[in-house]
């Protein structure tokens, strides 16, 4: 499948070790307040909040964009429903089903703990095994994203000597090798959807 997952990854070295990056979030993720930058604090990317005139009385006005470092648009993440049960990314800005690359369904939600399954493709996913689960607690600012039983990415919060180094708003990202970096924070603007 060419989608924008396989392009390669402006990180250095990513394709051989786990790499850390760090998260920035403000108070209101729905602004597109979030960014990622690596442990130089070079911007890779951020989330947009985007809507067109068009896009005002759809489903679509509460979809973000993750952009690169040089605003290029990488996926387009569009909740599904009210409720941000489900969603969906497309690649770049296209919204279209020959653009989705993945989907994913919410089936645990509640205040400590958070658990999604991410599908790709536009199959219908009753009966399918996820390619990808999330799990982990966005008040925590901690979760694991699995491919298959392994770990491909995890977030946790900075700290030194058992005691938080930055406030909440920040904290670390490991992604592990062969995963497409921008795939995994598209999956973290899901995660910590509305979560200050």
């Amino acid at each position: 499948m060419a989608s924008t997952l396989e392009r390669p990854c402006p990180c250095p070295g990513s394709a051989q070790i786990p790499i850390d990056l760090i998260i920035s979030k403000g108070f209101v993720l729905t602004r597109g307040d979030l960014k990622v930058t690596d442990a130089h604090d070079n911007l890779l990317y951020r989330v947009d909040s985007r809507s067109t005139d068009q896009d005002a009385s759809s489903k679509n006005k509460n979809r973000r964009i993750l952009l690169d470092a040089t605003k290029n648009p990488i996926i387009s993440i569009i909740p599904c429903n009210s409720n941000g049960g489900a969603w969906q990314g497309y690649r770049g800005e296209g919204l279209e089903w020959k653009d989705l690359i993945f989907r994913v369904e919410r089936t645990l939600h509640s205040r400590l703990r958070t658990e999604l399954e991410v599908f790709f493709g536009g199959e219908n996913s009753e009966g399918l095994v996820p390619d990808f689960r999330v799990k982990g607690s966005p008040f925590h600012r901690s979760c694991i994203i699995y491919r298959g039983d392994s770990i491909a990415a995890q977030t946790s919060a900075m700290y030194k000597l058992g005691k938080p180094i930055v406030g909440r708003r920040k904290f670390r990202l490991t992604i592990y090798p062969g995963i497409d970096h921008s795939f995994v924070v598209a999956l973290l603007v899901i995660f910590f959807d509305g979560k200050n």
